[in-house]
């Protein structure tokens, strides 16, 4: 459908049983060949996410230590289920990703602060469409909680995923980028929800496994009167 990376999720909810971080599968032991990309001849991106359910604040002690196995995962996300855990993932947790729930009603609404910080601090906030697509009641609490959370953040740094577990549940780029349209964002922001966004999320992760900086470097096209500049006067008077 266009995607060039695709990112397989390990959740982790610690109210479920006692689970512990283990190292992500390598792709290459899940899939003997990688597909290519539509239009291009490059193989899909495989990524590793891990995804922690938290809804005590003792389960962020996990991510304040120094596992070695955290260090494997290219993305990491925290789902806060309450705004106490919902401010500490804004605030102070490393992470790239604070997920919003989008199949119930939230209960507490988001603060201008918190959400402030999480922007400066280059995190990114997640909503989910694939529950969405299952179920009319879902699809009223993905919209709702959406557009609460874009009064405050304005449609800045905001993720758009799939979270599909079936073929079915999943959208191309430009369908969900209308989507995004839905949940009041502006066309601009829709569209960086599905592209540079995701880009600047993995970026992030990386930043957070080295401990300094990324750089990301893109070739500037050159423009037409740029070019005239830059030939000489009897060149120019040839092409004139």
């Amino acid at each position: 459908v266009g995607y060039s990376a695709v990112a397989l999720n390990h959740v982790i909810d610690f109210k479920e049983k006692k689970q512990e971080i283990v190292k992500p599968v390598p792709p290459t032991e899940l899939f003997p060949s990688l597909p290519i990309v539509q239009g291009t001849s490059k193989q899909i991106k495989v990524l590793n996410r891990l995804t922690l359910v938290v809804s005590d604040p003792s389960h962020c002690n996990l991510l304040r230590s120094t596992s070695t196995n955290i260090r494997l995962y290219d993305i990491i996300a925290v789902f806060p289920k309450t705004e106490k855990l919902f401010h500490i993932a804004c605030t102070t947790l490393d992470v790239d990703l604070v997920c919003i729930n989008v199949t119930e009603k939230l209960p507490f609404y988001f603060r201008r602060p918190p959400v402030n910080v999480a922007i400066e601090r280059g995190i990114y906030f997640e909503l989910l469409y694939a529950s969405a697509i299952k179920d009319s009641t879902m699809r009223r609490y993905t919209i709702s909680n959406a557009i609460s959370l874009m009064q405050i953040c304005k449609g800045k740094n905001i993720v758009l995923s799939s979270a599909a577990e079936k073929p079915l549940e999943l959208r191309g780029p430009y369908d969900v980028a209308n989507l995004g349209l839905l949940f009041g964002m502006s066309e601009s922001d829709a569209k960086a929800a599905v592209s540079t966004n995701c880009r600047a999320t993995l970026l992030h992760g990386e930043t957070r496994k080295s401990a300094c900086g990324v750089v990301y470097t893109v070739k500037k096209p050159r423009k037409v009167e740029e070019e005239e500049t830059t030939l000489p006067a009897c060149k120019k008077a040839k092409t004139q």
